[in-house]
């Protein structure tokens, strides 16, 4: 098929074709960069916790009474709960991973704030605290009951011991083995390395180092504190009205907070990068929509004025086959054009994302697949007007436009 006619075609419809170019190259640009965005969103929701969210809820515990013990409370509480059917552990937690809620602190490998540095988030618990997370530890042991401090907090630091994720490891002490090393906090002082945990994610998770993690055996005397509950699976609903009737019923003075699911927490955490890419997949529907009604709508104005010139070609011996191939052709012209352009534009508005939202830049895999979409989605909203072209009757050329 001779390429000249069909151009000089569309040059005699320069302004239709030009839109439509456009159109498709903003398409491009849009569609490409807005599927990868939801794709890093979809990945960040689904990514492993290292936590058996699903089974665990919290709750805090509160007490108003003159001469309130703490100390009998939590430890009046945590025994009630580990006894109760249908419960794995229960363990103190200050502050709940996954709830955007927290404490963090900057670490180093040598003291005097020398070495590798990196930030952790800190969840003060007891030598429980593991197994009620269900985090697993790729070495080392958990904390030894004795090792766990009621401290107030005027004072400074944290127990001498603590249990550390993979991911603050790696970061303070790459390529080695951090078992049994010591870290410092910015006072320089030491906290020896008793236990890796496999992978943890913290309370926040949109930070970039939500796997750098820190247990310390401490719980702080206070009028209440927080607790965190792992059921079996399937139990974690009959578990917490258990739960919070118990607690109601062995001291009637306290307050408890309404029970929450880790699993709400995490949801809840997660809800703008829910709707980024709930809204940016309506977005993109709409564009290729309307993409696809203007290079319909283009095909269709080119068809019907054009009926008396394809009637003549019928009439010196076009088929029908070559009738469809010559508008789909001139469609494929239109939408390269758009690409091409779309191309282009799609780079400068990934590497705009890349530096202005700290986005991964735009991987070259999704311009490809975008640029194949696209030359489908064309030739598809083709299609059937260059069908109804080839159903124009020879008869036609004698005809008056």
């Amino acid at each position: 098929m001779e390429i000249r006619p069909i151009l000089s075609a569309l040059l005699r419809n320069r302004a239709g074709a030009i839109l439509v170019s456009l159109q498709i190259a903003l398409t491009l640009a849009i569609v490409v960069n807005a599927v990868y965005v939801t794709k890093q969103r979809v990945e960040q929701i689904g990514r492993p916790t290292g936590i058996d969210d699903q089974n665990i809820f919290s709750f805090s515990a509160t007490g108003f009474e003159k001469d309130f013990n703490f100390k009998a409370m939590v430890r009046d509480d945590l025994a009630m709960l580990r006894q109760m059917p249908g419960v794995i552990d229960a363990a103190p937690m200050q502050q709940i991973p996954l709830s955007g809620s927290g404490n963090s602190s900057g670490f180093f490998s040598l003291p005097d704030k020398k070495g590798e540095q990196s930030p952790a988030n800190i969840f003060p618990t007891d030598e429980h605290g593991v197994h009620a997370l269900g985090v697993k530890l790729s070495g080392g042991t958990t904390f030894d009951p004795t090792a766990v401090e009621f401290r107030e907090y005027s004072e400074q630091g944290l127990p001498p011991v603590a249990i550390i994720s993979q991911g603050l490891a790696s970061a303070l002490f790459p390529k080695q083995n951090a078992l049994g090393k010591t870290f410092y906090d910015d006072l320089s002082k030491p906290y020896k390395i008793i236990g890796v945990i496999e992978h943890m994610h913290g309370s926040w998770v949109r930070w970039d180092k939500v796997d750098r993690i820190v247990l310390t055996p401490m719980i702080r005397p206070e009028s209440g504190t927080r607790f965190v509950v792992r059921t079996e699976p399937g139990q974690i609903d009959r578990v917490m009205a258990a739960t919070e009737s118990a607690l109601r019923k062995r001291d009637p003075n306290r307050v408890i907070s309404k029970l929450r699911k880790m699993s709400d927490d995490k949801q809840r955490s997660y809800s703008g990068d829910m709707m980024m890419a709930f809204t940016l997949t309506v977005v993109t529907g709409l564009v290729l929509v309307f993409s696809s009604l203007g290079i319909f709508g283009l095909a269709t104005f080119n068809v019907n004025s054009r009926t008396r010139q394809i009637g003549t070609r019928r009439a010196v011996g076009a088929r029908k086959l070559d009738i469809v191939q010559y508008f789909l052709a001139e469609n494929w012209i239109v939408t390269t054009l758009g690409v091409l352009v779309g191309c282009g534009l799609a780079l400068a508005v990934g590497y705009w994302l890349s530096t202005q939202y700290q986005l991964p830049r735009l991987n070259l895999y999704y311009l490809v697949g975008g640029v194949l979409g696209l030359w489908a989605l064309g030739q598809l909203a083709a299609w059937q007007p260059a069908l109804r072209a080839a159903k124009v009757s020879p008869a036609m050329a004698t005809r008056n436009t």
